[in-house]
């Protein structure tokens, strides 16, 4: 059976320098998402959106492996888009304003089809909370700049800035919304180790 780790074929978008702002070159990609509004931190809402996209997930992984195509690939990061009304008023440390948009995403191979398949099944199983939530969806971000932030959440702020500033200096303007890839399992990894790819969207 062939294996594919997509996080190697495209690792110029799931592994960044600590160091360093890069630009990045994003193309068109499918996603499962779900949209949502809260501190994460503390919103069930989130938490619910995250069970459901990661039970769809892994539930299409196994529909892909087991079935016609027969292909192993390991199941890509949470992702996080976050924003409020006025993006320059987006504050760090006042998470209770943002709106966000929870997701995942999916191989070129994965089809609307086989999404429904995988909802329906996950539906007559565990049937989360959020599922009915959950979008299939081509996100195009193009042209960004991106750093990875190792350390909690609650301290991304001088990474954020730094990558802010890079941009600026470069003559680009930030657009979009705040765009953060979880490359870490926080329930087994020491928060000092946490690595968060920061992404911004550019032009």
């Amino acid at each position: 059976m062939k294996k594919i780790d997509y996080k190697k074929e495209l690792k110029h978008l799931y592994k960044a320098s600590a160091k360093k702002v890069e630009f990045v070159d994003v193309p068109k990609m499918n996603f499962l998402m779900i949209d949502g509004k809260g501190d994460p931190n503390t919103s069930l809402e989130y938490k619910e959106a995250v069970e459901a996209l990661y039970a769809v997930s892994y539930t299409l992984k196994f529909l892909v492996k087991r079935g016609e195509i027969q292909i192993d690939y390991g199941v890509m990061p949470l992702e996080g888009l976050w924003w409020v009304d006025d993006m320059n008023k987006f504050d760090i440390n006042n998470k209770d304003r943002w709106q966000w948009t929870s997701m995942i995403m999916q191989p070129e191979l994965i089809t609307k089809e086989l999404v429904e398949k995988a909802i329906e099944q996950v539906k007559q199983k565990k049937n989360p909370k959020a599922l009915y939530k959950i979008r299939f969806e081509v996100f195009n971000e193009g042209k960004s700049a991106q750093i990875m932030h190792i350390g909690p959440f609650s301290e991304e702020g001088p990474t954020i800035q730094k990558a802010h500033d890079f941009i600026s200096n470069n003559n680009y303007t930030r657009k979009g919304k705040h765009h953060e890839i979880y490359l870490s399992d926080i329930r087994r990894a020491a928060p000092e180790k946490w690595k968060t790819i920061i992404r911004q969207p550019i032009e």
